[in-house]
């Protein structure tokens, strides 16, 4: 078992001011593969206080040396990128090749997306020719507080710290501490390529600990987090008395609207999508909304895929979903399909208990319940495990307000051969982010919802943006610049 107790503060790996010791379980083997320390109020206050006094200098540093050291970092990935993929295989049970195609990969993705971005930040620029020496400049907000979640470890810190480093900001992580060990490679990552003592920090810790003490901590100016509903109301009350920014990437029960145009692959598309990384992501396709004509044929192939999608160990090769991260986790998607067995739903894929052959880890069929109607519980809360509803409708609008009755607003997608509608369901549909046909969001794309998904915009040029406040100038002489 991994010995991980220390935090990474102000340059240097140390002991916790109070030990606290947590175990990180193994979802393969319900055994602990790590133990790592829960930090307290000194912890937190070091690292905060070393970021602080950092920032002058770091907010100072020449855009273009940040951006050499954020390359750097890349080339310590590039070096260690196999342990990068073990690490968040073992603690949070992707498999070992979706780990090393899909979840380790979100590093050197975002980091070039961003370096791309970040050539056309203009730090000051002028009002316009209306209004002579005003002048808009862009600086660094200060000492930011991440919180990153443990379904996409590496996607969220990638989307937070790089962002974060690049625009002059210092940082306080916290990771989720059900998957702390890759966050804990990127220390070391950021310490061998050189970033200055106390620009980038982490402390390992729960949310009630050393999340609630960055988020009211008086000396930091954001809070930047990803994770539930529930803790992202939490944050921003307990934010609010500093009255610093806060930005939330928070859950999503999002609407597929397949049509009978749809193309061939439609279906599977969507079943495979609903099922990468067991279902834990908030922007899961996880209510397929069927155009009543192809209802029937839709549900049949849809339940045939999703009964062919194998289950096996994280540290096993091969193209298989692993087990969801922990018992609490594995306990509410079984009372969730229990749920809709008792409210009607339909069962036709997977179902409650261990797949056959599993008697440990915390596996879950890979499932799905047809005429499902809206306001059950598996449609209406997000589950965060490989769980669909399949609900039919009649018309266009109908799938509209289906798929807009909901608290969340991360991600639709839309499954249809007219382009025409296609465009105009892109209006209409309340979400952050609208999928069509499977297309991808192009390379510095952001990624954020609307409602009760939150309102952060991470990647791109808006995410380097997210970390960087305003100020206006007047009386301005552009030509000493």
């Amino acid at each position: 078992m991994l010995n991980k107790r220390e935090f990474y503060i102000n340059g240097a790996w140390v002991a916790p001011a109070e030990p606290r010791d947590w175990h990180v379980i193994n979802p393969t083997t319900e055994e602990p593969c790590a133990v790592i320390s829960l930090g307290s109020e000194k912890d937190t206050n070091a690292a905060v206080a070393a970021a602080k006094a950092a920032f002058p200098a770091w907010a100072a540093t020449p855009p273009a040396e940040r951006a050499a050291i954020v390359r750097r970092i890349l080339e310590q990935y590039d070096a260690r990128v196999q342990e990068f993929a073990e690490a968040i295989s073992m603690e949070m049970g992707a498999p070992i090749d979706f780990s090393l195609s899909d979840q380790a990969t979100c590093l050197p993705w975002h980091a070039n997306n961003f370096l791309r971005a970040f050539e056309h930040i203009e730090w000051v620029k002028p009002l316009g020719d209306h209004a002579p020496g005003a002048a808009v400049a862009q600086e660094p907000i200060g000492v930011v507080g991440l919180i990153t979640p443990w379904n996409w470890p590496v996607n969220q810190l990638a989307l937070k710290a790089i962002p974060a480093l690049l625009a002059g900001c210092t940082c306080v992580l916290k990771p989720s501490e059900e998957s702390p060990l890759n966050a804990m490679l990127f220390a070391e990552f950021c310490h061998d390529a050189g970033v200055p003592p106390g620009v980038f920090n982490l402390v390992n810790g729960d949310g009630a600990g050393v999340g609630t003490q960055l988020s009211t901590h008086p000396d930091v100016e954001m809070i930047s987090f990803t994770g539930s509903t529930r803790a992202g109301r939490a944050i921003s009350k307990a934010a609010a008395e500093t009255l610093k920014r806060v930005t939330l990437e928070l859950g999503g029960k999002g609407a597929n609207l397949l049509f009978a145009d749809a193309d061939d692959k439609a279906v599977e598309r969507s079943v495979r999508r609903m099922m990468e990384n067991s279902g834990q992501s908030c922007n899961a396709p996880s209510r397929m909304l069927v155009e009543r004509s192809v209802y029937d044929a839709t549900v049949e192939k849809a339940a045939a895929i999703a009964s062919s999608i194998k289950v096996g160990p994280a540290h096993e090769h091969g193209n298989h979903i692993g087990p969801v991260v922990n018992k609490r986790q594995w306990d509410q998607i079984q009372g969730y399909i229990q749920k809709g067995i008792d409210e009607g739903a339909r069962l036709v894929a997977g179902g409650p208990g261990l797949p056959e052959g599993f008697n440990r880890g915390f596996y879950v069929k890979p499932t799905i319940f047809a005429d499902v109607k809206p306001g059950m519980a598996i449609e209406r809360e997000e589950i965060f495990g490989p769980v669909m509803a399949i609900i039919p409708f009649e018309t266009e609008e109908e799938a509209v307000a289906i798929a807009n009755d909901t608290p969340y607003g991360l991600t639709n997608y839309v499954q249809t051969g007219d382009q025409k509608r296609a465009n105009r369901l892109g209006h209409q549909l309340k979400s952050g982010m609208v999928e069509m046909n499977g297309k991808p969001r192009g390379a510095g794309s952001f990624f954020g919802g609307v409602k009760q998904s939150g309102r952060a915009r991470e990647g791109g040029v808006w995410g380097i943006e997210e970390f960087l406040e305003s100020k206006m100038i007047s009386g301005y002489d552009f030509s000493l610049d």
